[in-house]
C-alpha cells in the first residue's frame, strides 16, 4: 500500500494543505508559477505551509540541504521529469546544483510518460552544456532514461497520437542530436537517491 502524503500549495488557485495529489492538482494544474510540494506527514506539511515556499523550493531549499548531499562534484546539472499517470501530462527540467537555479523547464506535453521526459531532459541538458561550453556532469535518477541514452534511442512503448505529436518530434530531434554530436566529455551519471535523497530537480510529487 502506498504511503500517504500531504501536499502543500503555497501558490495556486487556493493555497492550503491537501491530502491527495488529485486535490492538489486541481489547485496547480495550468496555474502559472504554481508553488507546491509533497510531505511525508501532516505535521511536516503544516510547518512547511507556515514557513513559506522559499524554505522548501528553489535556491533556498537546495542550499539548506547542501550539507546533507555528498556527491562527488562541487557542481552539476540535475534533471528530472514528472508525469500525471492519469492524464499523461508531462514536464521536465534541469536544475543547477548547488545554486538551485532552474536552467530549463519544459512543460505542457500531453499523452506522454515519465521515462520520455527523463530522456528528453538528459539530452536537453547535454545540448545546453555543449552549446554553452560548460563542463560539469549531469545527474539523472532514471535507470531507464540512462539506458536509452547509452543506446541513443528512446525505446518507449507509448503510442503516437495526435496529442503527443510534439513529444515524438522532440524524441526524433533528441535521437538525431545524439547521433550527430560528440558529448563523451560530459559525464552523465546516476543520482543515488537512497544515499543522497531526492534529486534537486525533483518536482516533489511522489
Amino acid at each position: 500500500m502506498a504511503k500517504k502524503k500531504y501536499y502543500v500549495v503555497w501558490k495556486g488557485r487556493q493555497a492550503g494543505i491537501y491530502d491527495s495529489w488529485d486535490k492538489c492538482q486541481e489547485q496547480v494544474s495550468g496555474y502559472a508559477d504554481a508553488k507546491y510540494k509533497s510531505f511525508e506527514s501532516q505535521a511536516d506539511a503544516q510547518k512547511a505551509f507556515k514557513q513559506g515556499y522559499s524554505q522548501h523550493i528553489g535556491k533556498e531549499a537546495t542550499i539548506q540541504k547542501k550539507t546533507e548531499i555528498k556527491i562527488p562534484y562541487k557542481e552539476c546539472l540535475c534533471v528530472d521529469a514528472a508525469c500525471n499517470m492519469q492524464t499523461g501530462d508531462m514536464e521536465y527540467r534541469g536544475v543547477h546544483y548547488p545554486s538551485g537555479k532552474v536552467i530549463f523547464h519544459q512543460k505542457d506535453f500531453k499523452d506522454s510518460t515519465n521515462n520520455i521526459g527523463e530522456f528528453l531532459a538528459i539530452v536537453h541538458g547535454l545540448a545546453f552544456l555543449l552549446k554553452n561550453n560548460v563542463q560539469m556532469p549531469i545527474y539523472s535518477d532514471s535507470k531507464t532514461a540512462l539506458a536509452w541514452l547509452r543506446n541513443k534511442h528512446c525505446k518507449t512503448e507509448q503510442a503516437q497520437t495526435k496529442q503527443n505529436e510534439n513529444v515524438f518530434e522532440l524524441i526524433d530531434r533528441a535521437e538525431k542530436w545524439l547521433q550527430e554530436n560528440d558529448y563523451k566529455h560530459i559525464p552523465v551519471l546516476k543520482w543515488e537517491t537512497d544515499t543522497w535523497g531526492e534529486i534537486p530537480a525533483d518536482f516533489g510529487r511522489k
